[in-house]
């Protein structure tokens, strides 16, 4: 008995210890050398375009729509996720270079405007493993569409930049698509 007491007793006493010295708060950052994340290095201008292919038709379609749109005559509110593949050239059975995955909404009432939000997945090369993240704005039927890259992991760790996309292919029918993405990635 005196041994689960004392046992009870000490418990208790680590405890007020440890619960006394809890963060004020203060301490949840702190600055650290850039030269430990590779940030001293001259930063590069990368520039690559990849063929990215939406496949809505078929046993294995890679952009499923999972909210429909709020009305029939507009794509608005609809939510379409995707795995996209990558391809070196136009044709659909051309190298793979990686997946974009993702999602793109309809947000916009009086145009065809998406909210594009996806990560290039790259699986090849020199990239294999790293990717870019892409968020913007994007009006389908306009010739040339811009968005921002937001970041990036592996070999674009801390990228910045912007993609340029435009339409190569579509089938009006069933929506099956193919656009040209012009990235321009500043990196370390």
């Amino acid at each position: 008995m005196a041994k689960l007491i004392f046992f009870l007793a000490v418990q208790i006493l680590l405890f007020a210890v440890v619960s006394s010295t809890g963060d004020d708060g203060e301490n949840f950052a702190r600055t650290i050398d850039r030269k430990l994340l590779g940030l001293h290095k001259k930063e590069k201008l990368t520039h690559f375009k990849v063929y990215w292919h939406d496949i809505l038709s078929g046993p294995n379609p890679t952009s499923i729509m999972i909210q429909p749109p709020v009305k029939n005559t507009s794509y608005f509110g609809a939510i379409s996720m995707i795995d996209n593949a990558l391809t070196a050239r136009v044709p659909m059975n051309s190298t793979v270079l990686g997946q974009a995955q993702g999602f793109y909404a309809g947000a916009a009432q009086k145009e065809l405007g998406f909210l594009m939000a996806m990560n290039f997945a790259f699986k090849t090369g020199k990239y294999n493993g790293s990717t870019i993240t892409i968020l913007g704005r994007n009006t389908a039927l306009s010739e040339v569409r811009e968005m921002p890259i937001v970041g990036g992991s592996g070999l674009f760790r801390f990228a910045r930049g912007y993609v340029e996309a435009r339409t190569k292919w579509i089938n009006l029918k069933n929506g099956d698509a193919t656009v040209e993405y012009s990235c321009y990635v500043l990196h370390y």
